[in-house]
């Protein structure tokens, strides 16, 4: 039995065997421990010769036994009848910079654990099932080598079980392979019934095919234990949904499949998996800190990416969603009707005039940069329609708006602009022009494009989340990568960690965004709606969530919608919700209203040294500390669900001997997410490392807070 128990010993081991090939006996279990020795996972083989595997933290069992195997359309499943050939140890402890993120640092230290199986059947396939076990997790997946028996692969389904331990708690949406703007919902995991969030009337698109949940799927066990499921290095394959078993605990792999083809991965050995990931942490803050995700991706590949800068920006965006603007030039809008006698209506929101206007409040405020929505042909028959394919044109503008004299405006003052392709839905068009388009942009010298998927997939048959459009996001990436443009991907894949591999996929939406409060008819996002964002689909990577709304009830735009938080709160999400790109997503003459609340969006930083999760839980409430790069300013953010609260911030984590000023954005005394949304006070005290700050959280509240060195 090969064994590796305590992690001294494991380091000792490793120290003389790194690397070295062991023949084991198929029933022994292989453990690998964490260098803490609090997470570890069991590796063994039944009587049937099927592989299993058991994940326990502190002598707790996390997994309980659970069996993995392959399905395909073109060969016999992989299953039973394997055998132990090899096994392989490694471990690791490396230091690598982030270009941008929520930290400068990151801690890579795991041991690892690679097992070669092979069938005792005749066909004699081999797979390897490698292990990384972290201080904050687990991640494994499965390398297949080429060999004779197995070279196009074409995988069926991918069985993967994760076994709980029990009835958890579980924040979940469901495991749509179109859209991930799905609201997360609360209940004990025997009570999840993806299929009962079929057919939501504001989404563009929906598929739900099984009673399976969407990753990152976070839980809670009766112990207080924090557990999250996801997925790390999606690439050149399918999204991993998880089907839930309600009556026995049980969720397995559900790969998104296409309508197109029997099968729902194609590969040609030697080929990876992504990883399986499971993250493991005593208190829900610690979800947050973990690097898990993006420490199972590989190195960067791009070098210098210099050339992109985070930033906050401004943009032609929300007016459309209020009505205010519209994105075509001479249609309705309604999204489903057309003419091609229209002429031009008058509330195109996209002209050179109304640009400017935005990169003049832009400069006046700190804000580096635009985003214009609407600038190019093709608006009028976007959505709504089979027949969108070639309706885009990403290299021509509206005829009232001057591309170039909007680049040339914005550099004089110090705001460059971030392109919009909206694709439709329809790829192929998009990478019919895709090269074109990247280079008017390298000639402009523009760095960013926000780019958007809205509708369903044409060609038809396939989803969003399927292989096909996994590797039409990667070729986008790969090649945008090429003219030193970085991507903010609207209606994406989910994140996986990619961003260190390609530092240009710098944010994306993959969520149920600010949008839905100007139009969604199911009352908009709710106040918990962001407190449980923190612990589930943040885990995954950057998020484009555009906050900074201070109009909160929309009057006179949308008297029937608002945004259900404080005005406050809406501050604070520029500290708690993480992109590198943070829009001031409200119109001008608010900001101007406002304009001392305004000062914390001037101030706050979009790039980071350090991150500490102050205190939080899943769909309650959350404090984020951020330490601006290159610098000794912190930003604070704190938000709460429609629950007022009281919390205590320790601010030992200042620099010792230092003194700084803190200022406090902080809800009115009668402050209310509904009742009375933009009451809010400023206040501001000298603090150091030994204060403490009493924060009051209104319901749907929140408190930003900077901290400047004096």
């Amino acid at each position: 039995m090969l064994k590796y128990i305590p992690h001294a010993l494991l380091l000792v081991f490793l120290t003389i065997n790194l690397s070295c090939q062991m023949a084991v006996e198929s029933e022994a279990p292989l453990i690998v421990q964490s260098p803490s020795g609090d997470n570890s996972v069991s590796f063994f083989l039944n009587k049937e010769g099927e592989a299993g595997y058991k994940v326990m933290y502190k002598n707790q069992s996390v997994i309980d036994s659970s069996w993995v195997s392959f399905d395909f359309t073109n060969m016999p499943s992989i299953k039973g009848s394997l055998k132990v050939l090899n096994t392989t140890t490694d471990t690791k402890n490396e230091t690598w910079s982030m270009p941008w993120g929520e930290q400068k640092e990151v801690v890579n230290q795991y041991n690892s654990l690679t097992v070669e199986l092979q069938e005792t059947s005749e066909l004699q396939r081999k797979f390897s099932m490698i292990f990384k076990v972290y201080d904050d997790g687990v991640g494994f997946r499965y390398a297949f080598p080429k060999q004779e028996n197995m070279n196009e692969v074409l995988i069926a389904n991918e069985n993967t079980d994760f076994q709980l331990t029990g009835d958890h708690t579980v924040w979940w949406q469901p495991g749509d392979w179109d859209i991930y703007e799905h609201l997360y919902n609360k209940s004990k995991f025997s009570e999840i019934d993806a299929t009962t969030k079929r057919d939501h009337p504001n989404l563009a698109q929906t598929y739900i095919p099984v009673n399976a949940v969407n990753t990152p799927v976070t839980m809670k066990t009766a112990e207080g234990l924090y557990l999250s499921f996801h997925e790390a290095s999606l690439i050149n394959y399918s999204d991993m949904t998880l089907q839930v078993d309600p009556a026995t605990f049980k969720m397995k792999s559900n790969l998104v499949g296409s309508e197109n083809t029997e099968y729902k991965v194609k590969q040609q050995t030697p080929f990876s998996t992504p990883w399986r990931t499971i993250q493991i942490a005593d208190k829900a803050g610690d979800l947050i800190e973990s690097k898990l995700i993006v420490n199972l991706n590989e190195p960067n590949k791009l070098g210098d990416v210099s050339w992109f800068k985070p930033t906050k920006y401004v943009g032609i965006w929300w007016e459309m969603h209020l009505n205010k603007s519209t994105w075509d030039m001479s249609a309705q809008q309604d999204m489903g009707s057309f003419t091609d006698k229209a002429k031009p209506h008058g509330k195109h929101g996209a002209t050179t005039e109304n640009a400017k206007y935005y990169i003049d409040f832009a400069a006046k405020n700190n804000i580096h940069g635009i985003l214009v929505e609407g600038w190019n042909t093709g608006w009028e028959h976007w959505i709504g329609f089979e027949d969108r394919e070639g309706v885009f044109d990403f290299v021509t503008s509206y005829p009232d708006y001057d591309l170039e004299e909007v680049v040339r405006y914005g550099k004089e003052k110090g705001v460059e602009l971030i392109m919009h392709h909206e694709t439709s839905a329809a790829p192929r068009t998009y990478e019919q022009q895709m090269e074109a388009a990247y280079k008017l942009m390298k000639n402009l010298d523009i760095h960013a494009v926000k780019t958007g998927y809205v509708g369903k997939i044409i060609p038809k048959g396939e989803y969003h989340h399927g292989q096909w459009m996994v590797n039409h996001y990667q070729k986008a990436l790969e090649t945008a990568a090429k003219y030193h443009i970085a991507i903010n991907a609207h209606e994406p894949i989910k994140a996986t960690g990619l961003r260190r591999t390609y530092p240009n996929f710098i944010s994306r939406e993959g969520l149920r965004g600010q949008e839905f409060n100007a139009w969604a008819n199911d009352g908009g996002n709710p106040p918990n709606h962001l407190p449980t964002i923190a612990f589930t689909r943040m885990l995954g990577g950057p998020i484009d969530y555009t906050p900074g709304i201070f109009n909160i009830k929309l009057d006179p735009w949308k008297k029937d919608n608002q945004v259900n938080t404080t005005l406050a709160q809406q501050l604070a999400l520029y500290v708690v919700i993480y992109s590198p790109v943070q829009m001031a997503a409200d119109l001008p003459e608010y900001y101007e209203a406002h304009d001392d609340a305004m000062q914390f969006i001037r101030d706050v930083g979009v790039d980071w040294d350090e991150t500490k999760v102050l205190n939080g839980e899943v769909g309650e409430y959350v404090t984020i500390a951020r330490k601006e790069k290159g610098t000794d300013k912190w930003f604070i953010g704190s938000i709460t669900n429609e629950e007022a609260r009281a919390l205590t911030i320790n601010l030992d984590f200042l620099d010792a001997g230092k003194t700084y000023k803190a200022t406090i954005y902080a809800d009115g005394e009668n402050a209310h997410w509904d009742d009375n949304p933009t009451e809010y006070v400023i206040s501001s005290e000298d603090v150091n490392n030994s204060s403490q700050l009493q924060v009051k959280l209104a319901p749907g509240g929140g408190a930003a807070i900077s901290i400047l060195p004096l």
